[in-house]
């Protein structure tokens, strides 16, 4: 499932499924509850039951010598997620495990269904108090099930809870929905002092993936993903905030039937002076490979000798200044615009960035036209809806410095603002797409369209923290714009693939080998 649900638009399918009166409370936690022991099993088959002789666990899971027991500790909290932990609880022990379990939070005050889940286990054995939960029980090292709080958490941990957390550093820990510590919605850590020490081997989650499971902090804390299918699919809830993970959409868009190179598109990227094409280059190569039929660079007169000896394919030719180019524009097959890369930041550039912009093409703002627009509310204002910003955080702060204030602001009360919230707000303000880059790229339109282009857990791609590598994301953007894709469309395409050719090349990655990775990337995209 591509859709990432938010706490409370999980908490709406999850009363959907309920009102509808084919599946009760009580049930989905058990299926929850199940899902989480059949995904450690998964996880480590070595710990399951098993009816012949038993292979040898992972050092790190100790084994009671007198009982011959795996042992496991169970932390619930005093919500649905706590009743999900007991669960969980329950079925470790009739699969032959040690379990102790402990609750913060008063028994009685637990939700009716966790509640249930609390006097079922009672009939297995005792709940101690979170209080109770001393250093000891941590010697050899047990599995530690993190039913704390789940995704309604919003707020920073109680100290008697962060101060267990924090004592199961060494310990295999195991969160249902997502690691105590973290907001599901954000990412963000909530508790400062846990500094993202002690993170979960696996995460479970249900039905969808969170935002918090991808932005900022969360990958790094929730270890593995599992996303288990609790039976919520047919209960999607009309929502218009709805996040999905960013997709291809360029299977079978980019093949080339008949026609001429400008019936593909021409794509112009603008480019700085004299030592300063490279990042224009780099963006020229990545919209040629995307399959725009026609590339130009357009650079001062003065830096044509150096750009000739290094463009084959891409054409080159001289823009001095705005009035050179509203020439150029005149030519209407030019269809899809890049600027930014290398340009520089005087008055020829933002008089360059302006003719971008009232020319009313499809654009990529990049680097350092995002800093024109920042320093130049004229310019900012002509900002139109075939527009794309590209910006990183320090661009993004300079476009938008109370949005990245908010974001950047410790959450003290729920809902917390999140990356996905930052983007959309840009986005509805700037009148066009902004893509926000970083691993967890989120990307959004005026609408509140968003997507989010996550490289992380499988798909974690570090090497793309390389120079001119975001040149080459903007250069696919302009290419699939020129190809005739919208500007939602094109940027999570192009991030998407972005991503994928990284992946393809692996360490040793440098910019100039992104758009080399294109063919193969699109091949095994068709053949799938």
């Amino acid at each position: 499932m591509t859709e990432v649900l938010t706490a409370a638009q999980m908490r709406a399918i999850e009363t959907a499924a309920i009102a509808s009166g084919d599946v009760t409370g009580l049930e989905l936690m058990e299926r929850a509850g199940r899902g989480v022991v059949s995904a450690i099993f998964e996880e480590w088959p070595e710990l399951a039951p098993s009816w012949g002789p038993a292979p040898k666990p992972p050092e790190y899971f100790l084994q009671d010598d007198e009982k011959g027991k795996h042992r496991a500790v169970v932390l619930c909290g005093p919500g649905n997620n706590g009743g999900d932990g007991f669960v969980v609880a329950r079925l470790l022990f009739a699969a032959g495990w040690d379990v102790e379990v402990f609750l913060y939070g008063d028994a009685d005050k637990l939700p009716p269904d966790a509640k249930a889940n609390y006097a079922r286990w009672l009939e297995l054995g005792r709940v101690c108090a979170m209080s109770a939960c001393t250093s000891e029980r941590w010697v050899g090292q047990p599995l530690v099930i993190d039913a704390v709080f789940g995704i309604g958490a919003c707020r920073p941990l109680p100290d008697t809870v962060r101060n267990v957390l924090m004592a199961t550093v060494n310990c295999p820990r195991i969160a249902i929905d997502v690691p105590s510590m973290l907001s599901s919605d954000t990412g963000m850590m909530l508790s400062p002092m846990w500094g993202g020490v002690g993170a979960a081997r696996l995460t479970v989650t249900f039905h969808t993936r969170k935002p918090g499971h991808l932005l900022e902090a969360g990958p790094e804390n929730c270890g593995k993903l599992r996303v288990v299918d609790i039976g919520l699919g047919r209960f999607a809830v009309a929502h218009q905030a709805h996040v999905r993970l960013a997709q291809c959409h360029t299977i079978g868009a980019l093949g080339k039937g008949n026609g001429h190179k400008y019936s593909h598109g021409h794509a112009f990227i603008l480019s700085g002076g004299i030592a300063k094409g490279g990042a224009a280059r780099l963006a020229a190569r990545g919209a040629l490979r995307i399959g725009a039929g026609a590339v130009t660079v357009g650079c001062p007169e003065a830096a044509l000798v150096e750009n000739a000896t290094q463009l084959n394919a891409v054409m080159l030719t001289s823009v001095d200044d705005a009035a050179a180019f509203e020439g150029i524009l005149e030519d209407a097959r030019i269809n899809a615009l890049c600027i930014g890369p290398g340009l520089g930041l005087g008055a020829r550039e933002a008089a360059l960035v302006g003719t971008v912009l009232e020319s009313g093409r499809a654009a990529v703002l990049d680097a350092d036209a995002l800093t024109l627009l920042a320093r130049d509310a004229g310019l900012f204002a002509k900002l139109h809806k075939s527009c794309v910003l590209t910006p990183h955080a320090g661009e993004f702060a300079r476009l938008f410095p109370d949005i990245a204030d908010r974001l950047n602001a410790p959450a003290t009360k729920g809902p917390a603002y999140s990356k996905v919230d930052a983007a959309r707000e840009a986005a509805k303000r700037a009148g066009c797409v902004v893509l926000f880059k970083g691993p967890d790229t989120v990307i959004s339109d005026p609408k509140g369209r968003c997507s989010i282009n996550a490289s992380v857990y499988a798909r974690a791609a570090p090497w793309l923290a390389t120079a001119g590598s975001g040149d080459v994301l903007a250069g696919f953007i302009t290419g699939l714009l020129a190809r005739g894709f919208a500007p939602q469309q094109a940027a999570e395409s192009g991030a998407w693939l972005h991503t994928e050719c990284a992946l393809k090349f692996g360490p040793g990655l440098i910019a100039e080998d992104l758009p080399e990775q294109l063919p193969a990337v699109l091949r095994a995209l068709e053949a799938s």
